[in-house]
């Protein structure tokens, strides 16, 4: 299937893209079916006494690969005669099947080498037609055997939850993009979308709600094994009551081990505060157990409490919701006022509220979602009610992380930008922030050493030349022109005048004596002395950037004619300079 026929086209056709597509969500849902498949048949060959044949144990096995896309099973065989169903989904399970659709969407969406992008529309139809295909003909092959599909549950939400990993695969083939919306949305919608600044909200949003979800199924998953290790005499004698061969404990083991994430959710639910039903007439919250609960024999539900008042022990699993708080708090703030950021990016204070409260609506609704996915009936009398009830989690999860986390984030985002300070603020612009980080304070730093700078001329640090031949000049002698350099004329001179104003700000720039030797043993002005002097000064100023040779004084200087100065024999003009004898006063 892979080499190319000479028959057909280099390029391939929509309708050999769409079939690819549709063969790739069959070959999905055959790996997962088949996988299971031979699970259950293993199971069944190593069971010394089974109660069907090899068919019995293919229909079990298409059932159980329905009951993991979410799909409601009834069990005919029950000793009323009334057909019991089975909703408690094994979450565990789940993964399989919706990884394999979603990689089968990604696949078929991702072009060949050298060729065009097939359609995502096209490309997510066939994938899920292809895939519901086999689900149609296994709940059709499962209608003999010991657990039945009840219809109605494959399209809601067998085919929902199909769609949802086909359209994730699709969407990361093509890089998750933030496109923008269909043009019947809302005006606001579509222009808030087309901001950069608005999707960062989003994807914080998102991330912290995910982060909230995560943090109260980590601290239920803690709150359950608190308990089963408290219980651990009783899930053990459960463990080898409900089968005596190694065969069915293996069974009884992996069954246990795809309900963990049901049981965490159980024990987020407990933690919220609405908890879970044990039957249609008992209740399991953190005050207690009340009503007569209808538990069956299985070593996970050894950490069910024990009927009566609560305990500080059991109180103590209300602290997964206010962790679970903090940490939205926590993760809005990375974003709000970051460690590493300058404060002119910090969010304002309603941004940072309306953040968390939208973070925790996420939260709560996805709490919502899997609490009502991890329960569900077990029969149809007491057992009509199981596990916790969704309607209320998603409340109670909204509630809390709302309620800690919004004041959490404002508080802790006012002792970030108090007025010392942590480490990390630095109030600089924005624009500024990326490039250096430097703080406010630098400013005074430079200032004082600008000063310290200024102080050390005084004593013996050489002066730069400019500075030192306007600053050389006694108050006895005649005043003269002010130097303007050859190279850029007299127009030049102010804008050197702003730039050294700007290089030298922090310190007067007259604000110390020179250091000349010919003004400190006071030698003559205009003499040959003086004249060295000077340029001996100039040179051990100009931090070796003047040449090495004695100062030749011209002939037109040494003249009393105030013409123009020649340039000297290092290429330099001494127009205007401090030593010109004919400098006009």
């Amino acid at each position: 299937m892979t080499e190319r026929s000479p028959m057909l086209p280099p390029e391939r056709t929509r309708t050999l893209i769409l079939a690819s597509a549709l063969l790739r969500g069959a070959v999905a849902a055959g790996l997962g079916l088949g996988s299971l498949a031979v699970l259950v048949m293993v199971l069944w060959i190593s069971s010394p006494y089974p109660d069907s044949g090899p068919g019995g144990a293919l229909r079990t096995a298409a059932g159980i690969w329905l009951l993991a896309h979410g799909a409601e099973l009834l069990r005919p065989d029950t000793l009323s005669g009334v057909p019991a169903p089975v909703g408690v989904v094994p979450l565990l399970l789940v993964a399989g099947p919706v990884w394999l659709a979603h990689r089968a969407a990604r696949d078929a969406a991702e072009p060949d080498e050298g060729e065009r992008r097939p359609s995502q529309a096209g490309v997510f139809s066939a994938v899920t037609a292809g895939y519901l295909l086999v689900v149609a003909g296994a709940a059709a092959y499962a209608r003999g055997g010991p657990l039945r599909v009840v219809p109605e549950t494959l399209a809601f939400p067998v085919a929902l939850v199909v769609a949802g990993a086909a359209a994730a695969g699709v969407w990361t083939a093509a890089g998750r993009p933030f496109g923008s919306l269909p043009s019947w949305a809302p005006l606001v919608l579509q222009e808030a979308m087309a901001r950069t600044l608005f999707r960062d909200r989003a994807a914080t949003v998102c991330r912290a709600a995910a982060t909230g979800a995560v943090v109260l199924l980590g601290g239920g998953a803690l709150v359950v094994a608190v308990a089963l290790g408290r219980n651990a005499a009783a899930a053990q004698e459960s463990f080898l009551v409900l089968s005596g061969d190694w065969s069915g404990r293996t069974a009884v083991l992996l069954l246990a081990a795809a309900l963990v994430p049901n049981a965490a959710l159980w024990g987020a639910a407990y933690g919220l505060g609405p908890g879970f039903a044990l039957g249609t007439g008992a209740t399991a919250t953190p005050l207690g157990l009340s009503g007569t609960p209808a538990v069956p024999d299985f070593p996970l539900l050894a950490a069910v409490p024990a009927p009566g008042p609560a305990t500080p022990l059991n109180w103590a699993a209300c602290a997964v919701p206010l962790v679970a708080a903090l940490a939205v708090a926590w993760c809005v703030l990375r974003r709000a006022a970051p460690a590493d950021g300058p404060r002119a990016r910090t969010w304002s204070p309603r941004e940072t509220a309306l953040t968390t409260g939208l973070a925790a609506l996420g939260c709560g609704a996805l709490m919502a979602l899997l609490t009502s996915a991890a329960g569900g009936p077990l029969g149809t009398g007491a057992l009509g009610a199981f596990g916790p009830v969704g309607w209320l989690a998603g409340p109670a999860a909204l509630a809390w992380t709302a309620i800690v986390g919004v004041p959490a984030a404002l508080l802790v985002r006012v002792w970030r930008l108090r007025e010392p300070g942590w480490a990390w603020r630095r109030d600089v612009p924005e624009d500024d922030g990326k490039k250096d980080g430097k703080k406010t304070e630098d400013a005074g730093r430079k200032e004082e050493a600008g000063k310290k700078k200024g102080r050390r001329g005084k004593k013996a640090d050489p002066v730069e030349p400019k500075r030192s031949a306007a600053s050389a000049i006694p108050a006895s002698a005649p005043a003269a022109t002010p130097p303007a350099p050859a190279t850029s004329g007299p127009a030049a001179a102010p804008e050197e005048d702003a730039m050294d104003d700007e290089d030298d700000a922090g310190f007067e720039p007259y604000d110390f004596l020179p250091t000349d030797p010919w003004h400190e043993h006071g030698k003559d002005w205009h003499g040959k002395d003086g004249r060295e002097a000077r340029w001996a000064s100039l040179k051990q100023g100009s931090g070796g950037l003047m040449a090495d040779f004695p100062a030749h004084i011209p002939a037109a200087l040494r003249s009393d004619e105030p013409s123009a100065a020649p340039a000297d024999t290092d290429g330099r003009s001494t127009r205007g300079g401090p030593g010109a004898p004919g400098a006009t006063p």
